[in-house]
């Protein structure tokens, strides 16, 4: 396996343990806790800042059509299997198919697709997964006890090569398949077979097993090893996991696992936002696209007095604020230009550039909070475009400038490449993916699909609530809040 494949397979590790485990920047610590307040409710999101909405709007228009069309000509049409990247076509992510998922229902909303080639696509999907076999060989399996492999061949939808059976990958599979099964509630024959593969799948994961340290749940599996050094536990991307974990029908965890989850936060203030930190931005958006935390919440949150939501739209803000305030000097930063989360970068290795020593990455999980600052000067358009709901009146700006400043470079067929870097050196030293654009910036080359999915889907959100008012439907996901000790707003109605 290449280095670039490397670099992905251990994609799942840039995860709370690993973040926390390993400063690699530096730590800010100022603020203190916040002690018990007054409940607050999300605040009506307000406009776009210096932005007329006709041309927010028209923005938003382009960004998430081009942005669907990714998902739909890149996925395979036979089997619903979708890339983890392109065009470099490696194999296909299992966390992307869940995108993918959750991209189609929007397509058909939106027109960009009929509802009937919408729902066929998906019950190709759902259909291939749940015949794929399972087993605890090492080969020739998709996954084990329900859970699916991070990576699968695009061949066959095997293993692929030695990559961890994934819990929080099949987690965000599943909430994509658990959206389609809500969306589709019509009497067509292919609506129907949705629902009943997307519940069959469902109800198969052996929530239960992947715990060698109960009650919290593992990262991952692997035939050859057993189970990873890591659980889930404290605040991060899994909190869509233990909804699932606890609202499932057949292999529930029991709720005191949720309290093992929300014991090990780390609620501090960061550039002016007290918050439960995490450093990438992922952690704080990929859950809240399949759930409208607005306004519900569980113990911990009504001890703070405020909601997940809300926490999430405070740790957009101290990002922007620490590109604004840019202590490491990075080229470019400032109110339209950040967002630090999981992405591609230019190189590996320590560089100086302009007399100053600095050190790049190629995919790396980049953040900036209390616990920790990895930032390496790269940029990711999804950090900015899957937090759009929780603070439209700076994201939606941010995007348009993004894509004003750097053009065809940045912004093309599909939309936002994944990463640029404005830093990195323009002449006299080659990238090892991407492309580096004279006197103007490093651009990626390609599309993520755990990227390309947060942009779609929280821009859904924004602009119609699709995803959260379908989802709010859904017995399974209410079982798992409702387990989790959540209460209030539209789980109580």
């Amino acid at each position: 396996m290449n280095a670039r494949a490397l670099s992905l397979s251990s994609r799942t590790w840039h995860s709370a343990a690993r973040l926390r485990a390993a400063v690699v920047l530096a730590v800010v610590t100022t603020g203190s806790a916040l002690g018990c307040g007054r409940p607050v409710t999300a605040p009506v999101a307000p406009r776009p800042t210096g932005v007329a909405p006709q041309r927010a709007d028209a923005f938003l228009d382009t960004l998430q059509r081009r942005t669907f069309q990714w998902f739909w000509d890149t996925t395979d049409p036979r089997t619903g299997l979708t890339p983890d990247r392109w065009p470099a076509r490696t194999f296909s992510s299992v966390a992307a198919i869940g995108f993918a998922l959750t991209a189609y229902p929007i397509g058909a909303e939106r027109g960009y697709v009929s509802r009937p080639a919408a729902a066929e696509r998906t019950l190709t999907t759902l259909r291939f997964l749940w015949q794929l076999p399972q087993g605890e060989t090492a080969t020739g399996v998709a996954g084990y006890r329900g859970f699916f492999y991070h990576f699968l061949d695009f061949e066959n939808g095997y293993r692929y090569e030695k990559v961890e059976l994934s819990t929080i990958d099949t987690s965000l599979l599943l909430a994509g398949a658990l959206f389609c099964q809500s969306y589709f509630a019509d009497t067509a024959r292919a609506e129907v077979a949705i629902r009943a593969y997307a519940d069959s799948l469902y109800r198969r994961v052996e929530w239960t097993w992947p715990r060698n340290r109960p009650p919290a749940v593992n990262m991952g599996w692997r035939p050859e090893a057993g189970f990873e050094p890591f659980d889930w536990r404290g605040y991060d991307e899994a909190m869509i996991l233990y909804v699932l974990a606890l609202g499932s029908p057949t292999h529930a965890i029991e709720p005191s696992a949720w309290n093992e989850w929300t014991k090990n936060y780390q609620w501090h203030e960061f550039y002016g936002q007290q918050q439960v930190n995490f450093a990438p931005l992922f952690g704080h958006q990929y859950s809240h696209v399949w759930v409208d935390f607005r306004g519900i919440r569980d113990a911990y949150m009504r001890g703070k007095g405020i909601d997940y939501f809300e926490n999430s739209r405070r740790a957009t803000i101290s990002q922007r604020e620490y590109a604004i305030d840019n202590p490491y000097k990075w080229v470019g930063y400032g109110a339209n230009q950040w967002g630090l989360t999981a992405s591609d970068g230019p190189r590996d290795g320590p560089i100086t550039v302009d007399g100053i020593p600095r050190v790049f990455f190629t995919y790396a999980a980049r953040g900036a909070a209390w616990n920790e600052i990895r930032d390496d000067g790269t940029i990711a358009p999804t950090g900015v475009g899957g937090s759009v709901p929780f603070a439209p009146e700076i994201t939606i700006p941010a995007l348009i400038a993004m894509r004003e400043k750097y053009g065809d470079g940045l912004f093309t067929k599909y939309g936002f490449l994944d990463a640029f870097n404005a830093t990195f050196p323009k002449t006299g030293l080659t990238p090892q993916a991407g492309t580096v654009a004279p006197g103007i910036a490093w651009f990626d080359s390609d599309y993520l699909g755990i990227d390309q999915g947060p942009i779609l889907a929280m821009i859904e959100n924004h602009r119609s609530g699709l995803v959260w008012r379908v989802m709010r439907t859904n017995p399974y996901i209410k079982a798992g809040l409702k387990r989790a000790g959540f209460t209030g707003g539209w789980l109580d109605q």
